[in-house]
């Protein structure tokens, strides 16, 4: 369907489109099928790791390898995602993206050894890679202001979604139908965005007039009068129009330095503060510490998904710098919870607390994530950075979010056989200089258009 039949087609319900943004909504709905597809692959090493190791009588090194090189296939992903949305446009990338990871799953799921599994799990890596940039970077583009944070936090919604019903799932079918199961998101993407407009400012910035106009008219609705929205883009694009188009180097300029500096810091604080080390190993972490691990793994996993849902809620009423500097703290009292509980079983003090202490450290940890260290970071980042450098600076940002959940996942077991208290320590050391850069560092960008917002920050 192309552009002018999706418009004549809701020419014929004006009085229901009528300034209610519906296709924004249903737009949004196509966009993080993407974000689904990113918690699947994220999720399936998980639940199929003893049945894949027997089954193609895997190594526990080979197995290792088989689950990390998603974050490589992730980094490659990262670096292109930027130049390819950029090129091809939003729903091209997402094109692209999805293609990788249908590839993938198929070739996992005819996977007889290790080589072919590898290969399958890489390209289902960049896939994901590529979706951790543009599927954010599209809904900040296509919403209205008030909208746009809770719409753009749908993303992370959807992650944990998609990584807890891999969770509970494959624990119900065979690894090779778990990966078939993965094509489903990536069919429903490709099919929706034959039915869905391309980003305005993509297309405005292409030089699109006309077809810039039509996409904001049916995001915005047949009805709404779009002149005052569509002048602000066109201005704010053709100044940056006169600016010389960017390279690597240009990014670290001063009038760009300050954008830069808030996307990458709040990656650092988002990875470093301990998460992927958190999530990868939360069954190990209960049971060092006396805990059920599936009671436990099953209440993080609930916690995580109802919790992201009140931030999308919350992130348009209470802002994003809030939010982040009340997911910091909590940051701070999960890790000191936990580092409590695992130094009174080193003492072998009050033991029947440490698995209780554990628990709550834990679950009080991944909440606080959830309301805002999880998502807001990615919705900052798809607003702060100039249409002229977006691309590549986004890529920046992504490509340092992804190194830094490798580093983090990589050194938390060398971490734990360390100190286990002294690990959590640490982690809750970071969350504090993380909650210092959010106080000194980071703007409200609520209620903002991103054209206002982008002048300020990079003036």
């Amino acid at each position: 369907m192309t552009m002018k039949e999706v418009k004549e087609a809701l020419i014929g319900d004006q009085k229901e489109s009528k300034g209610h943004p519906w296709m924004v909504y249903f737009t949004t709905f196509v966009a993080v099928c993407g974000s689904y597809e990113f918690g699947a692959c994220a999720g399936y090493s998980s639940p199929t790791q003893y049945a894949i190791t027997n089954d193609l009588s895997l190594s526990l090194e080979e197995y290792s390898l088989f689950g990390s090189i998603l974050t490589f296939g992730a980094m490659i992903g990262a670096i292109t995602s930027g130049p390819i949305s950029d090129f091809v446009g939003r729903k091209g990338a997402m094109r692209v993206s999805s293609a990788f990871c249908v590839v993938g799953w198929l070739v996992i799921y005819l996977s007889e050894g290790p080589v072919t599994l590898d290969t399958g799990r890489l390209a289902t890596g960049y896939g994901m890679g590529v979706f951790s940039y543009v599927v954010p970077v599209f809904i900040a583009e296509i919403a209205p202001k008030d909208l746009r944070g809770a719409l753009t936090t749908l993303n992370q919604f959807m992650i944990v979604a998609g990584v807890s019903v891999a969770y509970i799932i494959g624990t119900l079918l065979s690894w090779r139908t778990l990966a078939l199961t993965g094509l489903i998101p990536a069919a429903v993407l490709l099919l929706g965005l034959f039915l869905i407009p391309e980003s305005p400012r993509w297309l405005a910035k292409r030089g699109r007039e006309e077809d810039f106009v039509a996409a904001l008219q049916i995001l915005r609705g047949i009805d709404a009068d779009i002149s005052q929205e569509a002048n602000e883009i066109q201005d704010y694009i053709t100044t940056s129009d006169r600016l010389p188009k960017s390279n690597l180097l240009e990014l670290f300029q001063r009038r760009y330095l300050r954008s830069l500096t808030i996307g990458v810091g709040l990656m650092l604080c988002q990875q470093l503060g301990g998460i992927n080390g958190v999530v990868f190993y939360t069954s190990s972490i209960f049971e060092l510490a006396g805990f059920p691990s599936t009671t436990g793994t099953i209440l993080y996993a609930c916690l995580q998904v109802v919790i992201t849902g009140l931030g999308a809620v919350l992130i348009d009423k209470a802002g994003r710098k809030p939010l982040l500097l009340v997911s910091g703290s909590g940051l701070v009292t999960g890790c000191i919870l936990t580092a409590v509980a695992f130094y009174l079983k080193v003492q072998q003090v009050s033991m029947g607390a440490v698995p209780a202490l554990a628990l709550t450290g834990i679950l009080v940890y991944i909440g606080s994530f959830s309301i805002g260290m999880g998502a807001i970071p990615w919705v900052v980042m798809s607003e702060i950075f100039p249409i002229n450098i977006k691309g590549q600076a986004g890529s920046i940002a992504t490509l340092v979010n992804w190194f830094g959940a490798w580093l983090c996942s990589y050194t938390f077991n060398f971490l734990m056989s360390w100190s286990s208290y002294g690990t959590f320590i640490l982690y809750a050391a970071i969350n504090v200089l993380a909650i210092l850069f959010i106080v000194v560092v980071v703007p409200e960008t609520k209620g903002k258009s991103l054209e206002q917002l982008q002048a300020v920050i990079n003036a």
